[in-house]
This record gives structure tokens, C-alpha cells and sequence, in this order.
């Protein structure tokens, strides 16, 4: 079994290190974090032949280490320069039970001597030859005599030289000393792991007007699985049967068609040429199994009176969990048709959810443990498959149905100080979460799985105390980008707008923390008197708002925590907001409609700027039918000050908004 991947200077992942799960690991993140390149990485590692890179492939990052790398060459530094030069590394672990008595080809992979160890460690470079170094760092042609080192024209040497000078190389590596390694030939690497993979892009465009058999071409890959010597016995007898059925009518076309056929061809004699004789030309007419699947099968879905319905015209969703779902079985009756079995056999898909609805979506994440259990129940195949499926997605509805432990969530981040470039960090839920207590891990996913899971998704948050916040949180963030610069704008930033309530805002904390998420709490004062009743913030003497509470780690009375100061309401990328007044000495709500109604009294003249009179209007009205009104209805108010001041400072923080793409045309 696979249990971990190390990877370094591979695109964005210029040093991670991730875990697999016995069976299903959800990669979670935002756009352009890597989930990709894992994927990538992986594929070229178990596809046929020696892995290639380019230049392209290495980490941005990287670029200053080359560059070093040359300038200490032209100082006559060669073995300095090569010591700097960046190389791709990738260290796969794989664990196997030591009660095991064939451990098949993980055998070649064994070079320890502890009978303790059940893990083995291969480690892929991608790296310089070493008898090549002096070419390698050859100064660029140019029409100077002495020129002084241009790094625009070393980096396009580089492109055409690193294929030629560097090479992919496989050893295995004692976990318990690195110096103790084997160099290992790369079939092995084939023989030991197997992966298949279900990208993105899966050619099943909503076309109408062209027939898409993307379908039942997977049908002619299939068939020559079954048709291996080593596939199970029964799928070869199928494909026995069908060469036969296939046979007869080969029979028919040789004495009837072919027959018919050669009337259409002209004699040879007829043009009378001396000497030529009759060459009595026929026709032949060929049948082949695999042209016929691959070039004229197609799927069908059932019509009426015989006439059935093109694979194109049903919808998309349906399409894409069919397509799904034959991939997966051409890649199990792969690894059944093996002439030995794989140590491990890791399935990446990327993005189901492609044009599934939400409840589709819940139900493929939630079987599909099931249908590789399906899958072998109707086999022969002897012992357990050992199937990993490694599953990005975007959607919040599949993140629902897994565990937090089998999440592995990829946050994008800043690269070396001062470069433009951008990598990669791999957080695993699992290990992140462990300083949350227990109680606190299963009330956030239980709250997360009935409501959603976008925060996992989102570049900022925003968490809110009720219904009226967050029916009336749109309408304040267009109010406030109306105010703000373009590029600061709230709307066009992922924002996502969660209501936790300010009795469980703070078990958030540490999800937050570990997310590395920027994000503003928005909650009420909920002033109280001594004996816990409910009162105005200037007759109140402590606040019974549990995450206030927590925050400071201290009951303090509403008074003081008026006074409290914008860095004592912020914890590195989180920050605290809760009423206060609209002008210095003035009076203060204690939730957000007394907020709200003090700091519009044009609209509420009958307040006239008092605690009470605005409690006594906010109880009045319900809160849904508050929100609504002045959400949609009456939109002309002003922001409450404590709300407006906490969206400042996220629109303000350090999150990048993602730039627009900077399109390139390469000569």
C-alpha cells in the first residue's frame, strides 16, 4: 500500500510531503494550488518508459538556483555549481504486511535488514549527469568575445540543454540509513505500482449536431484487456466468443459479398494487351474484432421501435458518471489481466462532480468504496484489491461525505521572499486538527456536513452570528466595495459567508488556524447584568457571548471591551468584531439590529439615539422580516460601524486577489 509521497521542485510543489488513505483521499483546495501537478507527476512515474521533464517542469523557485549554479561555473566553481544545481525529487513509501510470505515484486525493493521495518522507500531524481557537468555549464553562444553572463539567454540555452544532460534516475533507499540505497531498473517501478487516471477533461462536450462516442471507445480497450493471456479465464472465453460470432459472418462475406463484389471490377483482358494474362483479381473483405469496437461500436441508449438514441443525446451528468464508471472497471480488469499482481494500484479522478447534481455527487463519493467491493466480488481475483483512490474536487457537496482525516487540503503560498513566484503547501487534516479537542473535531464536520464546507475552498470568510447577517451580509459588501478600490473589492475575492451562531464561533478557531484562512467573526455583544439578564451595553456588566469570552480568556465587562483596541481584536490571520458605538461616548447595541438601528436614526426617529428605544424598535420585528426589508426593500442605510470597520480590514489584508491571466505568445 502507498502511504506517502515527498516531492520536491515539481511546478508548484516545491517541498511537500503527502498521505494516502488505506482506501479514499480527497484532495481539497482552490484553483491553481497543485492538485494537478500531483496528479501529472504521478502518471509519468507509472506510464511506460523513463520519465521526461523540462525546464517548464521544475519549481519557479528553482530559476535563481540555476542561475547561481552558472555563475559559480564562470567562476571556475564547477563542483560548487553542481552542488546548487536544483534537481526533481520524489520519495514514494509503501508499507507491506511482514506476515506476508510472497511479497511479490516488493521483494527487489527490500534493502533493510530490520526485521521491525515494514516500509520501503523509493526515491526518483531527476538530475544532472554527473560526467556531464562541464558541457552542461558551457557559456551560451553569442556574438561578444568576453560577454558579460545574460541571463535571458542562459535560460533559453538551458531549455534546449537540461534533456540532454539530465536524466531520471530510481533506487530504493533503507528507511532506517539513506546511504544504504539500490539502484532499481524502472520495469520494476511498472510491476510494482499501478495507476489509472480520470482527468478533468473528458471529452464529453455537449455535443448535438456531431455524434461524441467517447464511450464506446473505452469498450475496445476493455476487450483487449480480456483478450491478454493473462486476463481471468471467463473474459477470455468472451472475446473467444466474439472472435467467433465474428467468424461466421466472415464466412458469408467470402462466399456471398466478395463474390457479388468482383463484378464491379473491370477484366484485365478486356483491354487486349498481347502477352498479359488474366491476374483473376478478387476481393477480400476483412472483419477485425478490435477495428469493429474501436470504429464502429457505439452505445446506445434505448429507444422505441427500434430506434435507439445516440450516446450524445442523453445529459452530461449521466454521461460523465458512466464514463467514470467503465474507466474505473477498464482499470480493475487491468489490473486483474496483470501476469503479477501490483504491490499497490492508486486511481486518480479528478473533479466528478463535472455536471452531476449535488445529491449525485454525495451518493459517487459514498460508493465508490462499495464498487471496488463490487468489483471483486464478481471477479476471481484472488485476495483484496488494493485500489487507492485519490479524488480532487471543488465541491463542497463531495467534501461533506468524507472525514476530515481523509482530507488533504493544498493551500497555495507565497514562494522565496521576493519572488514572483507562487508554490504549494499539502495540510493534512488528519495531523492539523490534532490540538482540537476531540469534542470540537466531530461538531465542526457534523456542522460543516449539514450545512457546507465551502471554507475549505474560500481565499477569506467571513463568520456571522444569525439569520438577519446573513441575509443582509451581500447587500453591506456591495455597499462597502462601492467605497473601496477595484482590486480590494470583497466581491470579487472568494468570500464565503458562513453562520456559526456566537455560541460555537470560537471552536472555529483552530480550523481557521490550520487553513490559514483570513477571516473576520462577526458577533454581538450581548451585554447582561450581574444576575444574567438581559440589558443595554451601558447597564451591563458582563457579556454572555461564549466567543468573545474565549478570545480574551477573561470575562471583561461591556465597558472594557468597548475600549478594546483593533490588535487586541486580532489573532494573526483572524479577526474579532462586535458592536460598538457609532460615535465616541455615544450609545452601543448590543446585537446587530440595535447596531443597525442606531447607526441609521433617520430611518428611526423615534429612538432618538438610546439603548432602550432601540432595543425596544429591534424586538418589534423579526428578525427575517428586519433583514428583508432592508436588504432588498430600503437600501438606503449606512453600514453599522463595527461591521464596516472588521470588512475594511479584510478587504485590506495581505490575501492576494488572483491576478488575471497574463497570456503569452512564444515565438
Amino acid at each position: 500500500m502507498l502511504t506517502k509521497v515527498s516531492i520536491r521542485n515539481f511546478r508548484l510543489l516545491r517541498n511537500v510531503e503527502m498521505l494516502f488513505e488505506e482506501q479514499s483521499t480527497l484532495i481539497i483546495g482552490r484553483n491553481n494550488s497543485g492538485k494537478t501537478s500531483l496528479a501529472e507527476l504521478f502518471r509519468r512515474l507509472v506510464e511506460d518508459g523513463i520519465p521526461a521533464f523540462t525546464l517548464q517542469d521544475f519549481s519557479l523557485d528553482t530559476h535563481e538556483e540555476f542561475w547561481d549554479a552558472y555563475l559559480f561555473s564562470t567562476q571556475g566553481q564547477l563542483d560548487k555549481a553542481r552542488d546548487t544545481l536544483p534537481s526533481i525529487k520524489v520519495t514514494l513509501t509503501l508499507s507491506y504486511d511482514q506476515e506476508t510470505l510472497d511479497l511479490g515484486h516488493l521483494a527487489d525493493f527490500i534493502v533493510d535488514l530490520n526485521p521491525e521495518c515494514s516500509e520501503v522507500q523509493i526515491e526518483i531524481t531527476y538530475a544532472l549527469i554527473p560526467e556531464k557537468a562541464k558541457p552542461f555549464f558551457e557559456t551560451p553562444a553569442t556574438t561578444h568575445e568576453q560577454p558579460p553572463p545574460d541571463k535571458a539567454l542562459f535560460f533559453r540555452t538551458l531549455k534546449e540543454r537540461l534533456p540532454h544532460h539530465f536524466r531520471c534516475t530510481l533506487a530504493s533507499v533503507d528507511p532506517n540509513d539513506a546511504t544504504n540505497r539500490k539502484h532499481i531498473e524502472w520495469s520494476k517501478l511498472r510491476l510494482l505500482i499501478q495507476g489509472n487516471f480520470i482527468s478533468a477533461q473528458r471529452g464529453l462536450d455537449d455535443i448535438t449536431h456531431k455524434e461524441n462516442d467517447t464511450l464506446g471507445k473505452i469498450l475496445n480497450s476493455l476487450f483487449n484487456t480480456a483478450e491478454s493471456e493473462s486476463a481471468h479465464q471467463d473474459d477470455r472465453k468472451t472475446t473467444h466468443d466474439l472472435r467467433a460470432a465474428v467468424s461466421d459472418i466472415q464466412a458469408k462475406l467470402d462466399t456471398g459479398f466478395n463474390e457479388k463484389l468482383k463484378n464491379l471490377l473491370p477484366a484485365i483482358n478486356m483491354f487486349g494487351y498481347p502477352g498479359l494474362a488474366d491476374p483473376n483479381i478478387l476481393t477480400e473483405t476483412l472483419l477485425d474484432v478490435g477495428l469493429l469496437l474501436r470504429n464502429n461500436t457505439k452505445i446506445r441508449y434505448s429507444g422505441s421501435n427500434g430506434v435507439h438514441l445516440p450516446e450524445s443525446y442523453n445529459g452530461l451528468g449521466t454521461r460523465n458518471l458512466i464514463y467514470i464508471l467503465l474507466k474505473l472497471l477498464e482499470a480493475f480488469k487491468t489490473f486483474e489481466a496483470r501476469p503479477t499482481t501490483p504491490s499497490a494500484h492508486v486511481i486518480f479522478i479528478e473533479e466528478p462532480e463535472a455536471h452531476l447534481h449535488p445529491q449525485m455527487q454525495e451518493v459517487f463519493i459514498r460508493q465508490l468504496a462499495l464498487l471496488s467491493e463490487m468489483f471483486t466480488k464478481k471477479s476471481n481475483l484472488t485476495g483484496k484489491w488494493p485500489v487507492q483512490f485519490v479524488v480532487s474536487t471543488h465541491s463542497s457537496h463531495i467534501t461533506n461525505k468524507v472525514s476530515f482525516e481523509a482530507m488533504r487540503y493544498f493551500l497555495p503560498a507565497s514562494g522565496i521572499p521576493g519572488a514572483p513566484a507562487t508554490t504549494t503547501k499539502i495540510k493534512d487534516l488528519k495531523k492539523g486538527l490534532k490540538g482540537i479537542p476531540t469534542k470540537d473535531q466531530e461538531f465542526l464536520h457534523q456542522y460543516l456536513t449539514l450545512t457546507r464546507c465551502d471554507l475549505l475552498f474560500a481565499d477569506k470568510a467571513v463568520l456571522i452570528e444569525g439569520t438577519a447577517e446573513r441575509l443582509m451580509m451581500p447587500r453591506i459588501i456591495e455597499k462597502l466595495d462601492a467605497q473601496l478600490a477595484a482590486s480590494q473589492g470583497l466581491g470579487r475575492q472568494y468570500v464565503s459567508i458562513v453562520e456559526v451562531g456566537g455560541a460555537y464561533a470560537h471552536k472555529f478557531l483552530g480550523l481557521l488556524d490550520f487553513l490559514e484562512l483570513k477571516t473576520l467573526i462577526i458577533t454581538d455583544l450581548d451585554s447582561v447584568s450581574a444576575s444574567r439578564s438581559i440589558c443595554p451595553v451601558s447597564q451591563g456588566t458582563l457579556t454572555s457571548n461564549a466567543c468573545i469570552n474565549h478570545w480574551f480568556d477573561k470575562s471583561y465587562s461591556p465597558a472594557e471591551l468597548i475600549l478594546k483596541t483593533a490588535e487586541e481584536k486580532t489573532k494573526g490571520l483572524v479577526r474579532l468584531a462586535y458592536q460598538v458605538p457609532e460615535q465616541p461616548s455615544g450609545p452601543c447595541g448590543r446585537s446587530f439590529e440595535d447596531a443597525f438601528i442606531l447607526a441609521n436614526l433617520a430611518i428611526f426617529p423615534g429612538c432618538q439615539n438610546d439603548e432602550s428605544h432601540a432595543m425596544d424598535e429591534a424586538r418589534q420585528k423579526k428578525k427575517s422580516a428586519f433583514a428583508l426589508t432592508y436588504a432588498i426593500h430600503e437600501t438606503n442605510w449606512h453600514i453599522p460601524r463595527y461591521i464596516a470597520e472588521g470588512l475594511n480590514w479584510l478587504a485590506a489584508s495581505s490575501t492576494p486577489v488572483p491576478p488575471s491571466a497574463k497570456i503569452q505568445v512564444a515565438a
